[in-house]
């Protein structure tokens, strides 16, 4: 079975955007299994800023992404499955690559998420359908083929 190329290139696009002076960010779909700020959450997503100077001992490992940051003067420690990741980005450019969102599963393939395996899924299709990076939208992400 080969590995998931989603860390591989979440990694490339943080080297990338840090690189060249930007700062990137992540777009997130939040269920139960990703810890973050819920008062932030908006529609079952939150973007994160995981620059140098905002994500402190931030891993980006093949399955979760952690870091320590603060809001409002308020340290999180965050903690994101990587199949939750929808796009990275360049604050100031935009430039960056969206994903197709993969809920976290348990050993026996079962989705980890509130509710419904049905509904966790229509929730992230959902979410997908209406990111920016589809196609006919003018700002936001663009599609790479």
């Amino acid at each position: 079975m080969s590995k998931d190329t989603k860390p591989y290139i979440l990694r490339a696009l943080f080297d990338w955007a840090v690189d060249s002076g930007y700062t990137p960010h992540i777009m997130v779909w939040v269920n139960d299994k990703t810890q973050v700020p819920m008062q932030y959450v908006r529609n079952n997503e939150i973007v994160l800023n995981i620059g140098p100077n905002a994500a402190h001992n931030l891993t980006i490992d093949d399955e979760w992404i952690n870091f320590a940051t603060r809001f409002n003067g308020v340290s999180h420690d965050i903690w994101i499955p990587i199949g939750h990741v929808s796009s990275i980005f360049a604050r100031e450019t935009g430039e960056g690559m969206g994903f197709d969102l993969k809920p976290l599963t348990d050993e026996k393939g079962e989705e980890l998420a509130r509710g419904t395996s049905d509904q966790s899924t229509d929730s992230a299709e959902k979410l997908v359908k209406s990111h920016p990076t589809h196609e006919g939208s003018k700002k936001g992400l663009k599609i790479i083929k």
